[in-house]
C-alpha cells in the first residue's frame, strides 16, 4: 500500500508539501480587506507613517505568532490546529470549547465569503441582483461538489488562486507606481488629515481593523497531518506565506498613497477601485471587481479545506458524533465536509451570517489566546515532549502575544457588546453540550 492510499476510511493522505502550506497561508488570509479597509483605516489615523506602523505592528503579531504555532504543529501533528493544542494541554473540554469556537466561527465566515461573491457578481451581471442568496449557496455546491474529487485537486487549486491573488495585487501595486500623479507622494505634515478624538482610540480602532486582515496567517497549521514533511515543511510555510502577506498589504498602501491623497484614500470605502479609476477611468473598476473575487474564491477554497478538519479531528476524538470522522477516497473528510457546507448555506438562506460573522470576530481572538496558553501549558506540563522547533523567544516573546490577544479580545467584547454577548451565551452553553456529546459517545 503506498502513502497516498488511506489505511481506512479515517486516515488522511500525506500528500501536501510546502508549496501548497505558502499558498493556502496566502489564499486563506488576504481577502478583500486589503483592498477595502485602507480608507477606514486612513480615516481612523490621517497620517501615512502611522498607517504604515499599525500594518507592520498587527504583521509582526502574525509572524511571531507563527512561531509558537510552528513549535505546537510539528510538536502535534494531526489535522484541527487550535482544537488540537488546546485539548493536549488543558484536556478534552477546553478542546472542544475551542474546536467547536474555530468551526462554527470558520463556517459563518465561509457563508459570509460566498454572499459577498454573489454581491460582486450582481453588481458585474445586474440581472443577477434578485438571486444573490442563491448564487452564494451554489457557490458552496460547486466547491463542495469539487473538493469531494480529493485533496490532490483542491490543493492544487488553492496554489492557483493563491498565485493569480498575489500576481493580480502585484501587478495592481505597478500599475499604480507607473501612474504620475499631479501631487507626488508625500509623507510630509501636507499630507496629513487631524485625528478625529483621541488619537490613542484611533489607533486601537485602526489596529483591531487591520488584525482582522490577517487573521488566517496560521491556516497551514490545519493540515500538518497530510503534509509529507510538516517539521520542514511548516517552518517553511508559515514565516514564507506570513513574509509574503507583510510585504504584498505595505506595497498596496504605499501604491495607494501614490494614486490618493490622504483626504480621498480616507473618504473612499474600496480605495482600490478609485485608485484604478483615477488611472484608466470609471469603467475599470471592474478589474478590481475581479480580483475581489479571485480574493473571495481563495479563501472560500482555502475554508471549505481546513474548516471539515477540525470537526473531523474533534469527532475522531470522540467529542463528537463519529460518523463525521470519516474520509473518502480522494482523502477529504466527506462527512464533515457536507455539514459545514450545509450549515454555510443555512446562515445564508435565511441571512443570519451577518450577526454569526460579528460573533465569529469574537470566537478567532479566543482561539489565539488558547493556542499561546497552550504553548506555554505544554512547555511546564510536558517538557520532554519532542519538539523539531521551538519558538523564538520564549517565554517572552509567548507572553506577549497572549497579553496581546487578551486585549483584543477585550476590545472585541467592547467594540460589539451584543454579539459578544451571544458570543458568552454560547460558551455557557458548550459545558452542557460537551457533557451530552460525551454521554452520547460513551
Amino acid at each position: 500500500m503506498t502513502s497516498s492510499e488511506p489505511k481506512s476510511s479515517s486516515a488522511l493522505l500525506k500528500l501536501l508539501g510546502v508549496g501548497f502550506g505558502i499558498a493556502v497561508t496566502i489564499g486563506g488570509t488576504i481577502g478583500t480587506g486589503i483592498l477595502r479597509r485602507p480608507g477606514t483605516i486612513a480615516q481612523e489615523l490621517g497620517d501615512p507613517w502611522l498607517i504604515l506602523l499599525v500594518w507592520v505592528l498587527v504583521g509582526l503579531f502574525a509572524l511571531l505568532g507563527s512561531l509558537s504555532v510552528i513549535e505546537l504543529g510539528t510538536m502535534l501533528p494531526k489535522a484541527g490546529a487550535w482544537y488540537v493544542f488546546a485539548r493536549r494541554a488543558f484536556g478534552d473540554f477546553a478542546g472542544f470549547l475551542i474546536g467547536i469556537a474555530s468551526w462554527f466561527g470558520s463556517v459563518s465566515a465561509m457563508a459570509f465569503g460566498a454572499s459577498v461573491m454573489g454581491e460582486y457578481l450582481a453588481l458585474i451581471f445586474p440581472v443577477l441582483s434578485g438571486y444573490v442568496r442563491l448564487i452564494g449557496v451554489g457557490i458552496l455546491v460547486a466547491f463542495v461538489a469539487f473538493h469531494w474529487l480529493g485533496v490532490r485537486l483542491a490543493s492544487q487549486a488553492q496554489e492557483v488562486m493563491s498565485f493569480l491573488k498575489a500576481v493580480g495585487l502585484l501587478a495592481f501595486v505597478l500599475v499604480c507606481f507607473a501612474y504620475e500623479p499631479d501631487v507626488p507622494l508625500d509623507f510630509s505634515e501636507a499630507n496629513k488629515i487631524p485625528v478625529q478624538g483621541s488619537l490613542i482610540v484611533a489607533l486601537l480602532a485602526a489596529l483591531q481593523s487591520v488584525f482582522y486582515t490577517y487573521d488566517g496567517w496560521h491556516t497551514a497549521a490545519y493540515f500538518t497531518e497530510e503534509d509529507v514533511n510538516p517539521n520542514k515543511n511548516l517552518p517553511r510555510s508559515m514565516m514564507g506565506g506570513v513574509l509574503l502577506i507583510i510585504a504584498i498589504y505595505l506595497l498596496v498602501n504605499l501604491a495607494l498613497f501614490h494614486v490618493l491623497p490622504i483626504n480621498e484614500l480616507a473618504a473612499s470605502k474600496l480605495p482600490a477601485a478609485d485608485a484604478i479609476q483615477r488611472i484608466y477611468g470609471p469603467a475599470s473598476a471592474r478589474a478590481v471587481t475581479g480580483l475581489l473575487l479571485i480574493s473571495i474564491l481563495g479563501i472560500i477554497n482555502a475554508q471549505i479545506m481546513f474548516n471539515p478538519r477540525v470537526l473531523f479531528a474533534i469527532s475522531r476524538d470522540g467529542l463528537f458524533s463519529r460518523r463525521f470522522a470519516t474520509v473518502n477516497a480522494g482523502g477529504t473528510p466527506g462527512a464533515a465536509m457536507l455539514l459545514t457546507a450545509g450549515l454555510s448555506c443555512v446562515m445564508i438562506l435565511t441571512g443570519s451570517y451577518g450577526r454569526f460573522s460579528d460573533i465569529a470576530s469574537f470566537f478567532f481572538v479566543l482561539c489565539y489566546f488558547s493556542g499561546f496558553a497552550s504553548l506555554i501549558r505544554l512547555r511546564q506540563t510536558e517538557p520532554n515532549l519532542p519538539r523539531p522547533f521551538r519558538a523564538w523567544g520564549y517565554p517572552v516573546v509567548t507572553w506577549v502575544l497572549l497579553l496581546a490577544s487578551l486585549a483584543f479580545l477585550v476590545g472585541v467584547i467592547i467594540g460589539d457588546q451584543t454579539s459578544s454577548l451571544y458570543a458568552v451565551v454560547f460558551l455557557a452553553l458548550s459545558y452542557p453540550a460537551y457533557r451530552l456529546v460525551k454521554r452520547w459517545n460513551a
